[in-house]
């Protein structure tokens, strides 16, 4: 046995030698898959968006065919809508992220919270539409721009609700300890010493979810409905995501070209918030 074991040792390490081969090659392989399917995408829509890409799409309204309309009535509802969307989701997901990684441990009242937020995590866009329609748009009497944010702001939720627990759960013990040793009560330890720690990756959560609400139409179209000049949020209000669906599908040349200009800034927008705000944590 004492002579094999050397040869064993040598076969045992050429076998994890190719298994740790194939595993990189894999991995590699899915990552360049990715990078291109992204650049590719990137490059389409510089493509097709920047042609159409001028000032008066962020100075003129959305019009009629053949009228040289733009996008400045779609740009601010949506600017609009997805500011106040996050502004409404963002502390209600933060909370409930910090009461489920910090107070619920495994007690009942956590396991249903935790339920809850994922099932609103993977529920369609569209039923959340539905259901802010049936109780901010039918009894009222009509689409506005609160609903619309309304509607942003639930799918907003569970993603900050599951992106804070986590983040806060990967925080070591020994940092909680430290603080409590010192004598910080249990509130500034979390806000002063986990939130620290964890802040880059609830930061992410946070860009995801705006992300994520940015490109959504389905909910938009049961809840603010769309609007061809300005208006407040009381009332039925513009949207990109609502513009480029029905630009997009139009026979006029004119509103494919501002549909594909409308995906392009909607792109940029959430890809300059990334860098932004990652240039901003680090510097920090």
């Amino acid at each position: 046995m004492s002579r094999r074991d050397p040869r064993m040792a040598a076969v045992l390490a050429r076998r994890r030698h190719r298994i740790d081969l194939v595993s990189r090659g894999l991995a590699t392989g899915a990552t360049v898959a990715a990078l291109a399917l992204l650049a590719w995408i990137l490059l389409t829509l510089l493509t097709l968006g920047l042609p159409g890409l001028s000032p008066a799409v962020f100075t003129t309204i959305t019009k009629s065919p053949g009228s040289n309309g733009g996008l400045a009535n779609a740009i601010a509802g949506s600017v609009i809508q997805t500011a106040l969307g996050t502004a409404i989701g963002t502390p209600i997901g933060l909370l409930a992220g910090t009461y489920l990684a910090e107070y619920a441990g495994h007690s009942a009242f956590g396991s249903v919270v935790r339920f809850v937020s994922d099932i609103l995590l993977s529920a369609p866009s569209i039923l959340i539409g539905l259901f802010i329609f049936s109780i901010l748009v039918a009894p009222f009497g009509g689409f506005s721009g609160y609903a619309g944010a309304a509607a942003l702001a639930v799918i907003v939720i569970p993603i900050v609700v599951r992106t804070t627990e986590d983040m806060l759960s990967l925080v070591p013990v020994t940092l909680r300890e430290a603080a409590i040793a010192l004598g910080s009560p249990r509130w500034k330890t979390i806000l002063f010493v986990c939130y620290r720690a964890a802040r880059e990756g609830i930061l992410t959560g946070i860009l995801l979810a705006v992300a994520r609400v940015a490109g959504e139409t389905a909910p938009l179209l049961f809840t603010s409905l769309g609007n061809s000049d300005y208006s407040g949020l009381n009332s039925a209000m513009a949207s990109l995501p609502i513009t480029i669906y029905q630009y997009a599908s139009s026979a006029f040349d004119d509103w494919v070209q501002l549909a594909w200009t409308g995906a392009l800034l909607i792109t940029l927008g959430v890809l300059t918030l990334n860098i932004l705000a990652r240039l901003i944590v680090r510097r920090r």
